[in-house]
């Protein structure tokens, strides 16, 4: 799997637990790992509306390094904690989403690493033709 590209940011978790915020695949196919809503250690934003714009903020940072953005998100997942947010976390997913329509599930879990979370996000996007483009970074 040479022509595997991966994203790193360097997020303390990537290195701890061996993984990548993003790989992209030689057919085109990126994956984007959970993206929560901590930024620089801290948790940005406390209800689930703003949790779930700053998590899906995280992937698209993701995305961008490896040339992608927004439109070509072909799926996206919202696990949550509570059912009681289902709404705050499907109105911020119509906001960034409603225009590209990808596949969704939103799924409810017991919780997350660190209990002030309430939504975590994967998103897989697809890059038309499966060409490699070029990094941003």
């Amino acid at each position: 799997m040479s022509d595997v590209r991966r994203v790193v940011t360097g997020a303390p978790w990537e290195e701890n637990f061996g993984y990548s915020r993003a790989v992209e695949l030689p057919n085109g196919l990126v994956l984007v790992s959970g993206c929560t809503s901590i930024v620089d250690g801290q948790i940005a934003g406390g209800g689930p509306y703003e949790q779930t714009i700053n998590s899906f903020k995280v992937a698209f940072a993701a995305l961008e390094q490896l040339g992608l953005g927004r439109d070509d998100v072909v799926r996206t997942r919202m696990y949550i904690t509570h059912a009681r947010d289902v709404d705050d976390i499907g109105r911020a997913h119509k906001e960034l989403f409603d225009s590209v329509r990808p596949a969704a599930s939103m799924i409810i879990v017991s919780g997350f690493v660190d209990p002030s979370l309430v939504v975590e996000v994967e998103v897989e996007a697809f890059r038309p033709g499966g060409e490699h483009g070029e990094p941003t970074a």
